[in-house]
């Protein structure tokens, strides 16, 4: 009984953090959830097609970077994307030592006091490197817009975004309340992304 409390807390919050990700208009997602929910996440995902990498813990929270694997490492080769992690003092490009590399900075960020955030996060949730470095040169300051991230070009086009993910928590939420579990619905989004319906 524990364990199915435990499947149905990590299922909402899959849906209220990651639904773009489930339904493929999101390469990755960060999830935050209750430490002892670690192992129903594990539960959850596998053979889902969605990878998952423990960033870090605290307070009984643990932050998850949630992904599409090749997708991802694809989006992290491309030339504006290594200039930013260039730029934010990686060395080796791997998606092995990118990750390793990001968790080290995140934990230093998240366990001592007064350092500075990894702005390169925005890459691995899959942010636009547009976006990514207009953050980080305007220190935060001066966006277009802000919606999922703060936009600093293409503002129509990132509306255009935010509004499928918004769509995407909307189709992902009205199937957990139709009774349907999360790991039927990982299935039917396994492949492919599908147009989401509201």
């Amino acid at each position: 009984m524990a364990l199915g409390m435990d499947l149905k807390s990590v299922e909402m919050q899959l849906a209220l953090q990651c639904a773009p990700l489930i339904t493929g208009v999101r390469i990755s997602n960060l999830l935050m959830i209750e430490s002892c929910n670690e192992p129903a996440l594990r539960l959850v995902l596998k053979r889902s097609g969605i990878s998952y990498f423990k960033l870090g813990q605290t307070e009984g929270k643990t932050a998850f970077l949630l992904f599409k694997r090749t997708k991802l490492e694809e989006f992290l080769q491309k030339n504006d994307s290594l200039e930013i992690l260039k730029s934010s003092g990686y060395e080796e490009f791997s998606f092995g030592s990118i990750l390793l590399k990001f968790k080290e900075r995140y934990t230093t960020y998240i366990t001592q006091q007064g350092m500075q955030f990894p702005h390169e996060m925005g890459l691995l949730l899959g942010y636009p490197a547009e976006d990514v470095e207009g953050f980080i040169s305007n220190e935060g300051k001066n966006s277009l817009y802000c919606g999922y991230w703060k936009v600093y070009k293409n503002v129509a086009a990132k509306k255009r975004i935010f509004d499928e993910f918004e769509k995407s928590k909307e189709c992902i939420i009205q199937l957990l309340a139709d009774d349907i579990d999360m790991q039927l619905i990982l299935e039917i989004y396994k492949d492919e992304p599908r147009k989401v319906a509201v």
